[in-house]
């Protein structure tokens, strides 16, 4: 009884390697696309004033947002919104 405990139990370890292993490729896939994706973002130097900065970031707090984010979303909006504009 206790070599079949045994066994059964070495099963089920290989089972959870071979789930572990699985696991590990997704993640890998996962990092490799979301590292594609950051190199496809442009990057722009922007100045801004201390008390723009400020309002930003208060902004980007109030909506869980990092300072970046924040700014990305807002040109987003902009862009959205004009674009709008021209088929309306």
């Amino acid at each position: 009884m206790e070599e079949k405990e045994i066994a059964a139990k070495e099963a089920k370890l290989r089972e959870r390697i071979k789930q572990l292993e699985q696991l590990e490729q997704d993640i890998k896939k996962r990092e490799k696309s979301v590292k594609e994706k950051e190199k496809a973002k442009k990057q722009v130097l922007l100045r801004l004033s201390p008390s723009l900065w400020n309002e930003l970031a208060k902004w980007a707090e109030d909506d869980f947002r990092s300072i970046n984010g924040q700014i990305e979303y807002l040109l987003s909006e902009a862009v959205r919104s004009r674009k709008g504009d021209y088929y309306d």
